[in-house]
This record gives structure tokens, C-alpha cells and sequence, in this order.
């Protein structure tokens, strides 16, 4: 499968400038076309994308942009909330960013006057990540190099606080159960929090590091992929703490990993930006070699399709889209 596994993306949209981070809405939002927000140096863009793989009578892409916001600083994490609905009168729109400046803020739109943004702050280095619980979308979690993992409501009070041992780089929610909080610092430690006595029930430990990102497999919540030095880690919680398996993948370090939202054995990384170009790799366990591999002008953001085994990476001006076999 090698041979052929470098390509260029199926589909692309133009942008009006630097992308630094892309998110697919992961929710049903009640509407057939499929949110997606990016950001850049100082706004967001939420648009719709359908694919042809979805609907017969579109050619490759219909893309359209819903709403501009301008956010006066570079955006660096989006997250969705569950609440964001299109097909509500009037729609709904919600997510939080997280900013250059060290402040989370919390937007809601409806498409037409309503525009309205809170700011929350309370972090006092760069915040890493960033995800709103998801059934109720009631409370946003993020993490930080200053240490520290923030539970906040939507008023933008802090409900938590845990003091971590090192920056925190990746946060993830348990998809069923919103007491359960997954949390993966730089040091290699992966811990998990419960949220009703504000203890960790348990730990992974990478024994790389630096580990620069990490994700709870929404497919099997018994795994754990990371990405920390050139390789990539996966965990099964239920047989140990170490990884089951781990290869290497990028020559210039890895730093992003994402689970496909369709399948437990298909996953994304992305390696550092070079000096012209970032790498996407598209994995599948079954199989030892990278199943696609595709590279972006200096690339940023990785995020999946929700029912579709298609990823979508930021660069210079553009999106990009990969389509693979599940």
C-alpha cells in the first residue's frame, strides 16, 4: 500500500488567509450540509461542506460560508458545543476558541444580528486544548503551559482546577460518561480525572516524551493514541499502562494525533511544519505502513469528518481534504 499512499488531497478550499486550526462539528446539528469552523490571525469562519461521498448529485465539494467573526487575535484551538443546532428557529451556533492572548472566549450566533462573544480568563500561558463536555455542553475544559487543567461554566466561572506536573497538552471528554475526564501532559503522563470527587482514577504513561498530543477513541473508549517524539502510541486502559503498540512516523517530530470518529482502527497524525510543508499521515492498525500520506504548505489543525473517513488540515490560504477507505 505504500507506493501509492502519497498524494495530494481530494479536495481543497481556497481561504482568505492562514489557517491555524480546523474543527468538523463532531454533533448532529440537524442539518445535512456539515459544519466546520477555521481559524486564522484574527477571525473564524464557520461554513458548510458537503461531499460527494454523501450526496450523488454534488461534484466533489460544495463548500459555503455561513459567517465571518472577527476575533482581533490569532486563533490557536476550536471547539464545538453540542448545543449548536441549524435546524432550530432561529439556528443556533456555539463554540469556543482559544487565542494568542492566553483568554478563552465563548461564542454564540445566529447567523444573522446575533453575534455575541464572553471571554474567560483565568490561564496564565498558552492554552493547548480545549473541549466542551458532550452531552450537556454545559462546561468547557481546557489546558495550558502554565500547568494546569480548567473546568469552566458557560458564565465563565472556573468549576475546577487541577494542578498538573507539567504543561498540559491535549483534554479530552469521555463520550457517555461526562464525570470522566482524560488529561495528557507533556511529561508522558496521560491521566484520568473524575469530576465528581476531583480525583485521578488513572494514569498512562508514554515513557517518550515530549508527548504533544493525545485522544480518546470515541469508537473504543478502551483506547488511547498519542503522538510523542517521531512516534505515534496507542493503549488499551484495560490491559496496561504502557502502550500496546508504537511506531515511528515523522522524521521532524510528530504533534498532532487523531481518531477517525467512524472507525476504532483508523487514526491521523501530523508532523511539525517544516520550513515549506507539514505532513499528514492517515494510519490504520491492520496495517504497518501509513495508508495515505499527503503534505500541506505549512500545515496546521487536523480534524475528521464525522461519518465520513475524511480528514481536513489548515495551511497557507487553504483547506485540504483527504478521503481514504475505512
Amino acid at each position: 500500500m505504500k507506493q501509492d499512499a502519497t498524494r495530494n488531497p481530494a479536495y481543497t478550499v481556497d481561504c482568505e488567509d492562514f489557517v491555524h486550526v480546523v474543527e468538523f462539528n463532531p454533533f448532529e446539528s440537524g442539518d445535512s450540509g456539515n459544519l466546520i469552523a477555521y481559524g486564522g490571525n484574527n477571525y473564524v469562519v464557520i461554513g458548510t461542506c458537503t461531499f460527494q461521498e454523501e450526496e450523488a448529485d454534488v461534484e466533489g465539494i460544495q463548500y459555503k460560508t455561513l459567517r465571518t467573526l472577527h476575533h482581533g487575535v490569532r486563533v490557536d484551538g476550536i471547539a464545538w458545543s453540542p448545543e449548536t443546532r441549524l435546524d432550530s428557529l432561529p439556528p443556533v451556533i456555539k463554540f469556543c476558541t482559544s487565542a494568542s492572548d492566553l483568554k478563552i472566549r465563548l461564542f454564540t450566533s445566529d447567523l444573522q444580528d446575533k453575534n455575541e462573544f464572553k471571554v474567560l480568563e483565568g490561564h496564565s500561558d498558552f492554552i493547548n486544548s480545549l473541549a466542551f463536555d458532550p452531552k450537556e455542553g454545559q462546561e468547557i475544559a481546557s489546558v495550558s503551559d502554565d500547568h494546569t487543567c480548567r473546568i469552566w461554566n458557560l458564565e465563565g466561572r472556573q468549576t475546577a482546577h487541577f494542578a498538573l506536573h507539567s504543561p498540559g497538552m491535549s483534554v479530552c471528554w469521555h463520550p457517555e460518561e461526562n464525570f470522566k475526564l482524560m488529561v495528557a501532559e507533556k511529561n508522558g503522563t496521560i491521566r484520568f480525572y473524575d469530576l465528581v470527587t476531583h480525583q485521578a482514577i488513572l494514569s498512562l504513561e508514554s515513557e517518550q516524551i515530549p508527548l504533544m498530543s493525545a485522544h480518546w477513541c470515541l469508537k473504543n473508549t478502551f483506547k488511547v493514541g498519542a503522538v510523542a517524539g517521531n512516534d505515534w502510541l496507542i493503549w488499551d486502559i484495560t490491559r496496561s499502562s504502557y502502550p500496546q503498540e508504537t511506531r515511528p512516523v515523522h522524521m521532524d517530530r510528530a504533534c498532532l494525533f487523531r481518531w477517525s470518529t467512524i472507525s476504532e482502527s483508523l487514526f491521523a497524525t501530523a508532523g511539525y511544519p517544516g520550513k515549506t510543508s507539514s505532513q499528514c499521515q492517515i494510519h490504520h492498525l491492520g496495517h504497518p505502513q501509513p495508508i495515505l500520506e499527503g503534505s500541506v504548505a505549512i500545515g496546521s489543525g487536523l480534524s475528521w469528518h464525522r461519518t465520513l473517513p475524511l480528514c481536513a488540515m489548515g495551511g497557507d490560504r487553504k483547506l485540504s481534504f483527504w478521503v481514504t477507505e475505512v
